[in-house]
């Protein structure tokens, strides 16, 4: 059923049109024009999700996945060598998440081709997912007649199912010093970057045990050399499967802040944001072993995993 040519025609021309997150536009005209190819109903809201409704039996299965990648996403020239793809090596290649979307579209064009009864689908692209995934925070669920889904959106060895995700907790911290003339009086500033400095060198961060993660990776602040800074701004985030190791992650995050800045005689604030919770799905789920069969049926082995 499945054309292996055609799927990795799809990928490559996905792969080529720039996807930043936020940018998705031409993207979603691109995919929704493949969906309503293949007669299927579609839907886009304001920031470009996608809904496209498969006719079929029963109650819809979801299929998901997201249509933005990563920077650099510019100008992605795919090479296909020996049986593998890989980006020309100044970009990413886009699979995360190109390959989910690529699949979806083949996996349904496919079905709608061999006719005959199939189950019924509801396909939702989302966008804006590598920034906190904003496009699935913002897209009207009540839509959905779905009640259990698959989303293809995850590396590893295929057979791999992921069962788990942890909660996460993002920070916007802003460290308050007092500017000085660097080169005259620099005794009289309060340098907001070295604060900050000292509270991430301070702090756990990182693979912090098998549950738990931590990174800062956003840091603004600055205005010439000359100046001692008296500002800056970070944003990071805290992940675990456990809430109280989230918790306590978090706190020591703040507290090696709010030390660092005690010390030099600065201030700071700390904004945080729960951004979803961590979920684990039963070994029973019907969704699941279906999956699990599937994956049999096709000769690997599954490989539930969080």
């Amino acid at each position: 059923m499945v054309k292996s040519e055609r799927l990795l025609s799809t990928f490559l021309e996905l792969v080529q049109i720039d996807n930043p997150s936020g940018g998705e536009g031409p993207i979603a005209t691109h995919v929704r024009g493949i969906l309503e190819g293949m007669g299927l109903t579609v839907a886009e809201d304001a920031i470009h999700n996608l809904l496209a409704r498969v006719p079929g039996e029963g109650v819809p299965l979801l299929l998901n996945a997201h249509m933005d990648s990563v920077a650099p996403c510019h100008g992605v020239q795919p090479v296909v060598e020996n049986g593998v793809i890989r980006s020309g090596g100044d970009t990413v290649l886009g699979a995360d998440d190109l390959a989910g979307v690529a699949a979806i579209l083949e996996g349904v064009r496919a079905t709608l081709e061999a006719g005959g009864p199939h189950r019924a689908a509801e396909i939702v692209f989302t966008v804006q997912e590598e920034v906190g995934l904003r496009g699935a925070a913002q897209f009207d669920t009540s839509q959905l007649q779905a009640r259990e889904g698959v989303t293809l959106d995850s590396g590893g060895e295929f057979g791999g199912i992921t069962i788990g995700a942890p909660s996460q907790d993002s920070l916007y911290v802003v460290v308050q010093g007092r500017a000085a003339h660097a080169g005259v009086a620099p005794e009289r500033g309060i340098n907001a970057i070295g604060i900050a400095a000292a509270a991430l060198a301070a702090m756990p961060l990182g693979r912090i045990d098998e549950e738990t993660t931590a990174n800062f990776g956003i840091i603004k602040g600055g205005e010439a050399t000359n100046i001692v800074p008296d500002r800056v701004e970070l944003w990071g985030e805290a992940r675990s499967h456990d809430q109280d190791k989230l918790v306590a992650q978090v706190q020591a995050m703040v507290g090696a802040f709010e030390e660092a800045a005690r010390a030099r005689g600065a201030s700071v604030q700390v904004e945080i944001t729960h951004k979803y919770d961590a979920y684990r799905l039963a070994d029973d789920m019907p969704i699941l072993q279906r999956v699990k069969d599937e994956l049999q049926a096709m000769g690997f082995t599954p490989n539930p995993q969080i």
